[in-house]
């Protein structure tokens, strides 16, 4: 989960971090987020589900609790490797906004 704060990580890791870190989030206390995303899957329905040959995959959707207590919209994946019943977290990324 600390790619989501990392700056500097590739492939879209910049503007993850930069959205999470404008609600709060740091990467010294990135164990912040992570109880955010458990506390964000606990709170939501799975709004979507995909097999792949050896994983399920689900999709989360709604508010995520912040340190400075706005609660933007996020998407959350987390996927199941086929023989396992615990979930393992993917990613996560803004929704647009409520209107």
């Amino acid at each position: 989960m600390k790619y989501l704060l990392n700056l500097e990580h590739e492939q879209g890791g910049r503007d993850k971090a930069i959205f999470f870190m404008r609600f709060g989030f740091t990467i010294e206390a990135w164990q912040v987020l992570a109880q955010s995303l458990l506390a964000h899957a606990a709170a939501h329905e799975v709004t979507s589900t995909s097999e792949k040959p050896n994983t399920i995959n689900h999709v989360i959707e709604g508010v995520l609790e912040t340190p400075d207590k706005r609660e933007p919209l996020v998407r959350t994946v987390w996927t199941i490797e086929k023989g396992s019943a615990s979930p393992r977290f993917v990613t996560a990324y803004p929704l647009k906004e409520r209107s």
